[in-house]
């Protein structure tokens, strides 16, 4: 495997992962100085390289690429390689439609085996989550709500200064994504992104968004990445109800980025009338990353027929996050106020 990029999330989450699960990285690339050394020292990687054209000479024909560079570099990066490759794009897509529109063309024009990194679908309390639902525990599922109440340190990633849409483009698109996993294509979405006072310098960091999926099913997403006053409120949990209970996962990474507090699974049912813990064996961060460069390994080799986030699929999360900003711009139905 061969890593392009060597931002906080490699650093954080990918190379961690790659090494409990023994993946073996034999190269880092990054167009800072010295930035790929730097991590390839701290991770016993045994190459470095400070651009994608030199990485790609020494990769092994076989190589997997974790292509991980903000979106707004994904197109001249997956340009530069091999034909045929199999490659793990960062999330997001692109910064538009359009972006990923032109990234799906030219993975398909290279025939690049490609994947997007949509890892909250192989987080271990989401697995957990969905092996309990295939047991039946929940009966039919109505309900998914997805909220997020803390802190974000957007400073973290200075490129985030000149972005024109943050919020759901570069964080609850894990959640519509996660959503799509478990429901499909939503009819249409509701949303309204606003921008937080804490941030001034920063776009929309504060979300509600609606997926429509019918009269019987409710789903929504609302975040606030601005909070600051206290644990005791803090939120950050994905919950389902059925016929039969309710699950909820909590992430734990997101109250207290980057250095992250435990997940959590719980469940309860109509039988039992109580909330039990569910074991689960890792956390989001970073063990979920594992999993999605796991999912494109499996494909490749042919012990696993299909990609769940393959460049297509990961294309409709693009739609659904598009439909979201142009509903948000919308705005919703005019009041016209009668005197009283």
């Amino acid at each position: 495997m061969v890593v392009i990029g060597a931002g906080g999330i490699v650093e954080n989450a990918h190379l961690p992962a790659y090494a409990r699960a023994q993946f073996p990285v034999v190269a880092i690339a990054d167009t800072a100085p010295g930035k790929a050394q730097a991590l390839a020292t701290r991770f016993g990687v045994q190459r470095a390289f400070e651009s994608v054209a030199d990485i790609v000479r020494f990769a092994p024909p076989d190589a997997v690429y974790d292509v991980a560079v903000p979106a707004g570099k994904m197109i001249e990066v997956i340009r530069e390689l091999p034909n045929g490759a199999p490659v793990l794009l960062q999330k997001p897509m692109g910064e538009t439609l359009d972006e990923a529109h032109r990234i799906r063309e030219i993975c398909h024009s290279k025939r690049l085996v490609a994947a997007v990194n949509f890892q909250l679908r192989y987080a271990p309390s989401i697995l957990a989550a969905r092996s309990l639902q295939n047991g039946g525990i929940l009966g039919e599922v109505h309900d998914m709500e997805i909220q997020v109440r803390t802190h974000m340190p957007w400073e973290q990633w200075s490129f985030l200064a000149k972005a024109p849409r943050i919020e759901v483009l570069y964080h609850s698109i894990h959640y519509v994504d996660l959503v799509r996993s478990w429901f499909g294509n939503p009819r249409s979405v509701f949303a309204k992104t606003v921008r937080n006072p804490g941030t001034p310098g920063l776009q929309a960091t504060k979300s509600i968004l609606i997926m429509d999926y019918g009269e019987w099913r409710r789903v929504f997403i609302a975040t606030n990445h601005n909070y600051r006053f206290g644990e005791e409120y803090e939120r950050a949990f994905v919950q389902w109800e059925g016929t039969k209970g309710a699950m909820r996962a909590t992430l734990g990474v997101i109250l207290d980025y980057p250095k992250g507090k435990l997940d959590k699974l719980e469940y309860s049912t109509e039988q039992e009338q109580q909330w039990i813990t569910h074991p689960i064996d890792g956390q989001w961060f970073p063990d979920a990353f594992a999993g999605a460069m796991g999912s494109l390994q499996a494909y490749v080799e042919g012990s696993a027929s299909f990609l769940p986030t393959g460049i297509d699929d990961a294309y409709r999360t693009m739609q659904a996050v598009e439909a979201i900003y142009h509903a948000s711009d919308k705005g919703g139905e005019p009041i016209v106020w009668e005197d009283t």
